[in-house]
């Protein structure tokens, strides 16, 4: 016997229901240094445990330890640890939660996005000025952070 899941909500509309934006970008920055906190002491635990090899590779350890943490959190909640200390997580346009394939594509793009720093610099522009508080991945993907309290 199956069971049909009722199609979620579309999210509401930022001039209609602003409290459900408001503060996005602020909290995102903020749940990105917690994120970055994690991120560097997970790293640093792999430096014994590697007996001291990954200290000279550790930025390349920090960013694959920093794509894993992000998909795996993302893809299970919507968020990250930092997003949910927040109260912010990810959905798509249409209101329905992340699933592995969009928290890989996010992340992906948020990965190629730091590499190429005035892509990171125009996504947080983007977040700062667009009604929905999308960066430039969330446009891409038809994707944006909501406050979890307001959706």
């Amino acid at each position: 016997m199956s069971y049909a899941y009722p199609a979620p909500l579309p999210l509401p509309d930022p001039a209609e229901v602003p409290e459900a934006y408001e503060g996005v970008a602020l909290k995102r920055a903020l749940a990105w240094v917690v994120d970055m906190l994690v991120i560097f002491l997970i790293s640093a635990v792999t430096i014994p445990l590697t007996f001291f090899i990954s200290a000279f590779f550790l930025p390349a350890v920090m960013l694959v330890v920093s794509f894993i943490y992000r998909w795996f959190t993302v893809s299970g909640t919507g968020s990250t640890w930092g997003m949910r200390l927040f109260g912010i997580e990810f959905r798509n346009l249409d209101g329905s939660r992340f699933s592995s394939q969009d928290a890989l594509l996010h992340v992906l793009g948020y990965t190629i996005s730091l590499a190429i720093s005035p892509l990171q610099l125009v996504s947080v522009i983007l977040m700062c000025f667009t009604p929905y508080g999308q960066g430039l991945t969330d446009l891409a993907l038809n994707t944006t952070a909501v406050n979890t309290t307001r959706v």
